[in-house]
């Protein structure tokens, strides 16, 4: 008894069970997504629709070229700038403030600005440059 070969190889590839795999696999990787962000539900609060009016939190020194100071383009004198400092440090302890100086500005003016902000322990402090331009 002589078994009957079919001298043709197999050259069909069945891709079926492989889509029927990557369907069940696509179903179930949706359903846990959708299922972990589900929650618990809660009313939140709505923001009002209006701005604040409040002043900036920062607070800017100006130092010209001929040593006037400016707080929020306001001119004080060093004391000046001391006691209105130590009110505005009273109402927010983390008080940030910027100091501008003139590049034309005697350096002792803005190290005695500096000094004060140290004296009053103002940490927040930034110095305002501009980009240098090549």
């Amino acid at each position: 008894m002589q078994l009957q070969s079919d001298s043709k190889p197999y050259d069909d590839i069945n891709i079926t069970p492989m889509l029927d795999l990557a369907y069940v696999l696509l179903v179930i990787f949706i359903i846990m997504t959708t299922a972990s962000v589900q929650g618990i539900k809660v009313n939140l609060p709505k923001a009002s629709d209006t701005p604040s009016l409040s002043k900036p939190q920062t607070v800017a020194i100006t130092i010209t070229n001929d040593g006037k100071i400016f707080l929020d383009a306001v001119p004080v004198t060093l004391d000046e700038l001391a006691s209105q400092l130590r009110q505005k440090k009273a109402l927010k302890p983390d008080l940030p403030v910027v100091v501008r100086g003139d590049g034309a500005t005697q350096y002792k003016n803005v190290v005695d600005v500096l000094a004060l902000l140290g004296q009053l322990n103002i940490t927040q402090l930034g110095l305002v440059t501009q980009r240098l331009v090549q």
